[in-house]
């Protein structure tokens, strides 16, 4: 783990989860928010956690906002506030803010002030609901550069018993397989929420598939479609 510190400013639901998240990885962080409660069901998952007003400048110097690592400002519904915050973040010097951004209106204005890292989750969210509703086989995904894809899909039934060696990911998808997900759940269906297993590792050749599996994948967008579509 780097030693950088990090200040969360917001901490609702999202802005909670990154603090807790980050404090879980051995970070050091401050959570910023103008409720005390929040502030009071937080405090004990993170190394600080203060209640003061994000939009006054006087109070994120008090708290020695300009010396953290990276910022990131997770206000929610109010627009005004995110960006009275970010504003005096970026006059204070901050070196690295990553912003929230709900919508291309917002994130355009954020860039006009000279924001250049965004976090949209409700994008993001609505973007993989859209996917699993379209394609129920995708449990999720990570969009890259260039059309490129890291998808974790469930295996098709007709799949079951063939080797990892036998599907010839490389040569006949052009698909790279990182490793695969096996699940333990009632059922034995792996895109249920109260599923658990284990990560295989790096899958040799003689692995064989089994009915609670899930394939992380590599490749692009429209290879792992045409994967998914040969093996249902």
């Amino acid at each position: 783990m780097s030693n950088e510190r990090f200040a969360v400013i917001g901490a609702g639901h999202f802005g909670s989860s990154i603090a807790i998240a980050l404090s879980q990885n051995g970070a050091e962080v401050l959570v910023i928010d103008s409720d005390i409660s929040v502030i009071q069901d937080i405090s004990e998952d993170v190394a600080y956690a203060v209640c003061v007003d994000a939009t006054n400048k006087k109070a994120l110097i008090a708290e020695n906002i300009q010396d953290f690592d990276v910022v990131v400002v997770a206000i929610g519904n109010d627009f005004v506030k995110r960006l009275l915050c970010t504003a005096n973040l970026m006059d204070l010097g901050v070196k690295r803010i990553i912003c929230r951004t709900m919508g291309t209106n917002q994130r355009l204005i954020l860039e006009k002030m000279g924001v250049t890292e965004f976090l949209a989750p409700e994008d993001e969210i609505g973007k993989l609901f859209a996917e699993r509703l379209l394609n129920p086989t995708v449990v999720s995904y990570l969009q890259l550069p260039d059309g490129y894809r890291i998808a974790e899909i469930v295996i098709s039934p007709k799949l079951i018993g063939m080797t990892v060696g036998d599907l010839n990911l490389r040569d006949a998808y052009r698909l790279s397989l990182i490793t695969i997900r096996r699940n333990f759940t009632e059922g034995n269906d792996p895109t249920q929420n109260n599923a658990t297993g284990h990560i295989l590792g790096v899958p040799d050749t003689s692995t064989t598939i089994e009915s609670n599996d899930c394939f992380v994948i590599f490749g692009l967008a429209r290879d792992i479609e045409n994967f998914i579509k040969r093996n249902q």
